[in-house]
């Protein structure tokens, strides 16, 4: 549920303040960009990779984004204490303002940045997925960006609940997997774990960038490669990643279960799950909030 105050420009707000204009091209068109992080006893979760991606799409799109990375984590940290929101999800986005017809000139900024926090979702054991074919095209220039345009995914999943499942497999043009509308997606063949290259159109994941460059286990080799469906279908587990779900099981794809040996999924989400208690204990000292620096 969302929490009682947002961030808004730098001002902690009450939500049901006003505070959007009508003519803002960001929420007529989906024209800006947001990331979705885990608060961790007071710690925002892999900030610098957030904003690192958060500057990357928002290059790609045009759109204006505060140079200070870290007068905005400060802000966010704000928003956590007024929220007392220390274990839970926080939703930043960065909302384009003009040009066009529909573009209002009192507003007198570039864009609007806008966080707010809610409690993190239990999503249980695990998911059932149902494939949506044609869904990313990988050879887009634009493929891989987190844009506010949401809309495609969020009816492809609510589809994919409407059928009994909880999460869609998003296929490209060429048939092979991407993602899901909200996650990565990942395989383990004995030792051997693979996901989607970002060739696939998929969207480069926090918890998939640190599984693929910051979590070494001896005897488990974990990389990129092509998937197709029947590669999922086979797999002796298959696992999604997000930074709300960690690394969740696949129970069952369409109508066949999925095989479960569990034994790379579980090395990975324990070593995953230390990594982020490291780094909560490596940056709690160093939050503005907790030292008292500004």
């Amino acid at each position: 549920m969302l929490h009682r105050h947002i961030l808004h420009n730098g001002a902690i707000r009450e939500v049901s303040d006003p505070a959007l204009s009508a003519g803002q091209a960001g929420l007529l068109s989906g024209w800006g960009v947001f990331s979705t992080l885990r608060v961790a006893d007071g710690v925002l979760f892999a900030f610098e990779r957030h904003w690192a991606r958060i500057r990357r799409d928002a290059a790609a799109f045009h759109i204006s984004i505060p140079e200070d990375a870290g007068e905005v984590q400060r802000q966010l940290l704000e928003l956590v204490e007024a929220n007392q929101a220390h274990n839970a999800t926080l939703r930043l986005a960065i909302v384009r303002n003009g040009p066009g017809m529909w573009a209002d000139p009192s507003v007198g900024r570039a864009s609007d940045l806008i966080a707010l926090t809610a409690d993190s979702k239990d999503w249980g054991d695990g998911v059932k997925l149902a494939y949506v074919r044609d869904a990313r095209h990988a050879a887009c220039p634009f493929a891989g960006t987190k844009i506010l345009s949401w809309a495609m995914n969020l009816t492809w999943l609510e589809s994919a609940q409407a059928l009994g499942f909880d999460e869609a497999i998003l296929l490209n043009e060429r048939s092979e997997v991407a993602e899901c509308t909200s996650a990565n997606i990942f395989i383990a063949n004995g030792s051997q774990v693979w996901t989607p290259p970002l060739s696939s159109g998929c969207l480069p994941g926090i918890t998939r960038e640190v599984l693929l460059g910051e979590i070494h286990l001896p005897g488990i080799a974990i990389g990129e490669k092509t998937l197709m469906p029947a590669d999922l279908e086979s797999a002796d587990e298959v696992f999604i990643t997000s930074t709300t779900r960690d690394l969740l099981p696949v129970l069952q794809i369409e109508e066949k279960k999925v095989r479960r040996s569990e034994r790379a999924r579980q090395a990975l989400d324990r070593a995953f799950s230390e990594f982020v208690e490291r780094y909560v204990v490596g940056h709690a000292l160093a939050c503005p909030q907790k030292n008292g620096s500004k």
